[in-house]
């Protein structure tokens, strides 16, 4: 079954997965979970009302009550999972891949992560193994709450005066379209495109990571000279942003921005957690300002537990996912939005762009994320990692998600793809020229795998 990865459920449906797939993992996570009552939420995809069905169908005929709380971005319901203690949640969304995908993530009790390793293995052993569903004599029932007006609530603590800003923002017709003109009105200021919710994304993809899916914001900043632009994935857990010259601003140095926020402007000293991808330029940004930083491993699967466990302030991945303690440890692209928008209005008061204070935070040469299709990805890996540490002594060696190695000016990951058959390469130097050869050389290893 090739829809059971790291993080949660998802691939082509009908392919990958189909509505019986979805029907045994609906009747199996009371039992796993030993729960009586799960809160559902679901996108607006194509074959989320079947998979909807379905999956409410296995909930009930275990036994189990659902709590349906219908459209919903993810970040809804993990808000609805901590807030409501709920021991289980599942929200029927494939986030930013294409139309024909979907999928299931699935949360515990505080709305913890359940992955592979926690839960959803079992699952698909059960499945695989033929495991029997008999149809409870006391079926559950299934009961329908509202909590829009309660979400919006929470999130609008971390609304600011965005009236000095002019603000582009794409909905990727996606989730966030069904609440954030609620936060952040459309008006003279303030324009959106693609701001109706539509699961077959008829304008683009709803990934903010690709680049061509992000031209449309970059236009509309360069013709309304917008301060900003805003753009979410499809089910709103991830966020990403645009500066007025509009420039594409890596995910990871947003963390680093974060921190005017959390730790001066609230004067929240302490942890924050990045992933084993970021930037070296967001420790160093954020040190002076009272931060202890942490890494760890790439995924929310691993993100949510370790910011928990380590109780940081916040903390933010690669891939545009940022988690606060304040939201349960969990990630809210739309929170995320809302505290960078705060932070953009103050700076722009005191007379600075988006840019500058992202130019003052990228203090290296970035390669960004480079994707290989090879099979021998463990034997690539350690192909890179023995060359570089052969010829050059390494400051730092980091293991937990394939390596990350660190040298005096210069440092790169290498680490396999969790949901994709890709080898994902990023180094970092100070210097272009330094930066070329480093990836030069390693993609002449990795390549001589293929």
């Amino acid at each position: 079954m090739g829809a059971f990865h790291a993080y949660d459920i998802r691939g082509i449906y009908n392919k990958d997965f189909d509505k019986e797939t979805v029907y045994k993992v609906g009747y199996f996570l009371p039992q796993l979970l030993g729960v009586n009552n799960i809160a559902v939420g679901r996108d607006a995809r194509t074959s989320s009302p079947e998979i909807h069905e379905y999956l409410l169908k296995g909930i009930t005929d275990a036994g189990a009550d659902v709590t349906d709380i219908g459209l919903a971005t993810t970040p809804m319901v993990y808000f609805a999972t901590a807030k409501y203690g709920f021991g289980c949640s599942v929200q029927i969304t494939a986030s930013h891949n294409p139309r024909e995908y979907n999928g299931l993530k699935v949360s515990r009790k505080e709305a913890l992560p359940v992955g592979l390793d926690s839960g959803l293995g079992e699952i698909e052993r059960w499945i695989a193994q033929g495991k029997e569903t008999p149809k409870s004599a006391t079926p559950g029932k299934v009961i329908c709450k509202d909590i829009k007006a309660e979400y919006l609530q929470f999130q609008s603590r971390y609304k600011g005066d965005y009236s000095n800003l002019n603000i582009g923002i794409d909905l990727s017709n996606g989730m966030a379209a069904l609440i954030v003109k609620d936060l952040i009105p459309e008006g003279e200021n303030v324009a959106y495109i693609y701001d109706t919710i539509d699961g077959s994304f008829p304008n683009h993809d709803p990934n903010p990571l690709v680049a061509e899916n992000v031209e449309a914001l970059k236009a509309l900043v360069a013709e309304r000279g917008c301060d900003i632009g805003v753009i979410y994935d499809g089910d709103a857990d991830r966020v990403m942003f645009v500066d007025e010259k509009s420039r594409f601003i890596a995910p990871d140095l947003i963390i680093a921005l974060m921190g005017h926020y959390w730790l001066e402007k609230r004067g929240l000293k302490g942890k924050v957690l990045q992933d084993i991808r970021s930037s070296k330029s967001v420790g160093e940004y954020l040190v002076p300002m009272g931060a202890q930083m942490a890494t760890w491993r790439v995924g929310r699967a691993f993100a949510a537990p370790k910011l928990r466990e380590i109780d940081g302030v916040y903390g933010g991945e690669f891939a545009g996912h940022y988690y606060f303690k304040e939201f349960f440890y969990s990630d809210s692209g739309i929170m995320a939005s809302l505290i960078v928008l705060s932070i953009l209005s103050d700076l722009k008061r005191e007379g600075k762009t988006l840019s500058q204070e992202i130019d003052k935070i990228a203090a290296y040469n970035n390669s960004g994320e480079i994707n290989f299709k090879i099979e021998r990805k463990a034997e690539a890996m350690e192909a890179v990692k023995n060359w570089f540490t052969s010829v050059e002594k390494p400051t730092a060696i980091m293991d937990f998600d394939g390596y990350r190695v660190e040298f005096p000016d210069w440092w790169f990951n290498i680490r396999p793809s969790n949901t994709e058959p890709y080898l994902r390469l990023i180094a970092e130097a100070k210097g272009e020229k330094m930066l070329q050869e480093k990836v030069a050389k390693a993609r002449e290893i990795i390549e001589s795998f293929k």
